[in-house]
């Protein structure tokens, strides 16, 4: 550069320059000084530029001003794609954030592979996030993205497909070299072949700009390059007009003791959004979602994972308990035993066993000691729990089992979304032990849901499986802080005195009304008892293998947990009460499916639709609304597991739409479905 007159400097580099100069001096709250350029540059360079840059650009002799002029839209869906050591989940994250900061709604959902690191450059080694903000309510993360941000050759084929008609990509165009477009199948360059002229295609050289960007950051080697996403986002922010303080913000906290990161990534971060200013200003319109309309009160951008561990703190302080969390890592639960170890100010105890039968039978262990016990894991991990959950069901000890669904069986799909689990929930055991289940509906809905499944095992001493998947796991929104106030009361009675007439504890003595056993903590004076797996005697507790009472316990555990139908709510019906189709869900399916059916009744077409919390028992009114439609379609990302249980129970002959395709369903396939039923 300094070998090179003024005049002789790239067209390029001199916007790019030129934005970082003007950038860099308005963040300081000043348009003059000794950062900006002397006469001679302003009139033979920027002066001219101006014009080139087609903007609302005036300059003077120590004053740069530029107006941008956006669009107002209504949504928008952004994908960024790129390997998975490329951060774009983390983008992501700060993206949605900042969009949530702003007052926009917004809904998520992350996709990236199982492997640690996956093969860099390959189709399999892809990870993607994608999320839609709107300024109004929106339930789904979106059908397809609107603008693909594809970080190499790779990402750009992997996602291409899902791109809307005439959608824009960014490229990251230094990526797209004869190796890297080999290893993602390409035989000619998508940039120059013209297979990208239907779309609205932005080339950024990221590499050679995050380079340029952290000099004299402090981070030298492989490591700049790893602020390249920063630089994406930056753009990103540009072309959405998202605030960079929020992210700014917490690059700062993030890295508080890696001083020369934190100010690499803001660096890259303020490029990115200087190259939008100028460098694409000719090519593109630049946008704006307005904020969103939200009840009042204060409100956080939480996941599904983090959801539901805050229900079960919630859960453990409704029910004035210790929490005890018992888990093996394993994907994608691993982030529920992560947040709860945080929380050791709330009485939480959590345990990283060395393998999952081990983590259960800890959790079992601390259920028989008092305390709120909770094991946490994912399909596979489940089966492994199978035996000691049935020990749990003779033992009759409130245990909350949390299984986030994953694309199974065996290691199957590690990172994809599935609920192929609900079969091995209900029946996954040996001998007749039916457990209660429940499942959440959306990451907001985990909360709600973990403290409902804390108050039936405690109400009624019984495990509880809760089922998330992994779309609701790591996908996020905003949710409204619950006032502590109106936090549940159900406090746990222990045992405290002997309950027979000559003075022993018998642990099998039951409650009239929900037939749950009394619950005497270990050492308790006057109250010594055994529990385990064989058959007990009713009352007393003893060991029996009378046949008689081995058929009263059967029956009598089978109706302790029947008997919660009466005590969960009704299914309640949404939607047009003419309709003559049903639309029933459960899980994660429910806000695809509410999406769907809202389309469809703008479009003047008459359907209702509800979804279930409790999968068992079923709600007692569930017979009674299904047999009140003519047609009932029940969508699952499986091959129809609660489409053959309600045929089963209540001769129901309803139609499936299942998908078991590592993705959740689209708007679109069902709202089809709907169309071509009605």
């Amino acid at each position: 550069m300094t070998t090179k007159t003024v005049a002789d400097w790239p067209h390029r580099t001199l916007k790019y320059q030129y934005a970082t100069l003007v950038c860099r001096c308005e963040s300081q709250g000043r348009r003059e000084g000794p950062d900006f350029p002397d006469q001679r540059v302003i009139e033979t360079i920027y002066r001219p530029l101006s014009t080139t840059l087609q903007k609302d650009v005036s300059v003077t002799d120590s004053t740069v001003t530029i107006k941008t002029t956006r669009e107002s839209i209504e949504k928008v869906v952004i994908r960024f794609a790129g390997d998975s050591g490329d951060g774009m989940q983390l983008a992501g994250n700060r993206f949605t954030d900042a969009s949530a900061a702003f007052g926009n709604d917004v809904a998520t959902f992350p996709s990236f592979p199982a492997e640690i690191r996956a093969p860099a450059g390959t189709l399999p080694g892809v990870s993607s996030f994608q999320v839609q903000i709107a300024e109004f309510d929106i339930l789904t993360p979106g059908d397809e993205p609107d603008v693909l941000v594809a970080m190499n050759p790779a990402a750009l084929k992997s996602n291409l497909d899902d791109l809307r008609p005439m959608g824009t990509i960014v490229i990251n165009t230094e990526a797209f070299e004869e190796r890297n477009l080999a290893k993602a199948g390409y035989e000619d360059n998508p940039i120059t072949d013209g297979s990208l002229n239907s779309y609205k295609v932005i080339e950024v050289p990221m590499e050679s700009l995050t380079k340029e960007a952290v000099k004299g950051s402090g981070v030298t080697g492989r490591d700049v390059l790893r602020s390249k996403n920063m630089f994406a986002l930056g753009l990103m922010a540009w072309l959405f007009n998202r605030p960079l303080e929020p992210t700014i913000d917490w690059i700062n906290h993030k890295f508080a003791k890696l001083e020369a990161v934190a100010n690499a990534n803001v660096s890259a971060l303020q490029a990115g959004y200087n190259f939008g200013i100028t460098t694409e200003a000719s090519k593109t319109v630049a946008f704006e979602v307005p904020p969103a309309s939200f009840d009042p009160g204060e409100y956080t951008t939480i996941s599904g994972n983090l959801s539901l561990s805050w229900g079960l703190v919630a859960g453990a302080q409704a029910a004035k308990l210790p929490l005890f969390y018992g888990s093996y890592p394993i994907t994608p639960a691993s982030d529920v035993l992560h947040e709860l170890s945080r929380h050791k100010n709330f009485g939480v105890r959590t345990f990283q066993a060395e393998d999952e039968i081990s983590a259960i039978g800890a959790a079992i262990g601390a259920a028989f000691g008092g305390h709120l016990a909770v094991t946490g894991t994912s399909g596979p991990g489940l089966a492994l729990k199978s035996e000691a959950l049935s020990l749990a069901f003779m033992a009759e000890l409130p245990l909350v089992v949390v299984n986030v669904q994953r694309g199974g069986p065996s290691t199957g799909l590690p990172t994809k979304p599935e609920q192929s689990d609900l079969f091995f929930a209900l029946y996954g055991r040996h001998g007749e032990s039916p457990i209660p289940v429940v499942a959440c509906a959306s990451p907001s809905d985990a909360y709600a849901t973990a403290i409902e499944a804390c108050r039936i095992a405690l109400k009624y001493m019984t495990p509880v499986i809760l089922l998330s998947d992994n779309s609701v796991a790591t996908g996020s929104e905003p949710w409204k802080l619950p006032d502590r106030d109106s936090l549940p009361d159900f406090g746990v009675q222990y045992a405290t005195v002997p309950n027979s007439p000559d003075g022993k504890f018998l642990p099998y003595v039951r409650d009239a009304a929900t037939f749950a056993r009394a619950w005497a903590v270990p050492g308790t004076p006057g109250l010594e008892h055994r529990i385990g797996g064989l058959e007990k005697e009713e009352g007393t507790g003893s060991v029996s293998y009378d046949p008689d009472n081995h058929q009263l316990m059967t029956d009598t555990r089978a109706w302790k947990v029947a008997n919660i139908a009466n005590d969960i709510p009704s299914v309640v019906v949404s939607g047009d009460k003419e309709a003559d189709l049903l639309v029933l869900g459960w899980g994660s399916t429910y806000t695809v499916i509410r999406a769907a059916c809202h389309n469809i009744e703008a479009a003047g077409k008459k359907v209702a639709y509800a979804h279930l919390r409790h999968l068992n028992p079923l709600p007692a009114n569930l017979e009674e609304v299904l047999a009140s439609y003519d047609k009932v379609l029940i969508p699952e990302m499986n091959t129809g597991q609660l489409l053959r249980i309600l045929r089963m129970e209540y001769l129901c002959d309803a139609f499936g739409l299942n998908k078991v395709a590592a993705k959740p369903f689209k708007i679109s396939e069902i709202e089809n479905k709907i169309l071509e039923m009605i």
